[in-house]
């Protein structure tokens, strides 16, 4: 199996004055699912960067949870973490596929504007995606109405709300639907991943 880096949100516990790094247990089952093993990074950066360095990795997934820093979120740490990840994996040519938030991260870095929705925390709902109607999940409220090269639209909603994104030259992908919590997990999902990370 090929090893791929992975993100996880903070969670903070207040009654014991901690900042848990964690992550659901359907992602591991996902990406072993994708042929893929996950390899967790903490959200301290030169931790994570150090981790990287020392594994041999086909390329980093950005899950979701917790709203962007300059959105009102509470995780700033996060946000320094996934960036600088971003940067690394960018110098080596690796691929990036950025679900919810971690697609939000990339559009935060090409100057994309983001701002609160409504309607798209739902446990279904029918998008295109290359054209095609699809039935997604969505748990986000905020989200981007446009796009500028090199960021090229590949998914929307019907309110025009952009639901997927590529790199036009770089291998960056996001996605504003969580493949994870879908049982079973959607063959198209799966084949997503694959391609991406070069799975045969």
């Amino acid at each position: 199996m090929k090893a791929v880096a992975i993100t996880q949100r903070v969670s903070v516990v207040p009654a014991y004055g901690e900042r848990r790094d964690c992550l659901d247990q359907a992602w591991t089952r996902f990406l072993a699912a994708c042929g893929l093993l996950p390899v967790l990074l903490p959200n301290i950066a030169e931790i994570a960067l150090a981790l990287c360095a020392r594994a041999n990795l086909a390329g980093l997934v950005l899950t979701g949870g917790n709203d962007l820093a300059a959105l009102g979120g509470d995780a700033p740490e996060r946000d320094a973490v996934e960036n600088a990840l971003l940067d690394w994996a960018a110098r080596r040519g690796l691929p990036v596929l950025a679900v919810c938030r971690g697609m939000q991260v990339i559009q935060q870095r090409f100057a994309i504007p983001l701002r609160r929705v409504e309607g798209h925390v739902a446990q279904r709902q029918v998008i295109q995606i290359d054209g095609q109607p699809r039935e997604v999940n969505s748990y986000h409220h905020f989200a981007a109405f446009d796009s500028r090269p090199p960021l090229e639209v590949w998914a929307v909603a019907d309110d025009g709300v952009v639901k997927a994104i590529r790199h036009s030259a770089q291998p960056l992908t996001g996605i504003m639907w969580h493949p994870e919590r879908f049982a079973p997990f959607s063959p198209a999902d799966l084949a997503l991943f694959r391609q991406v990370f070069g799975v045969e």
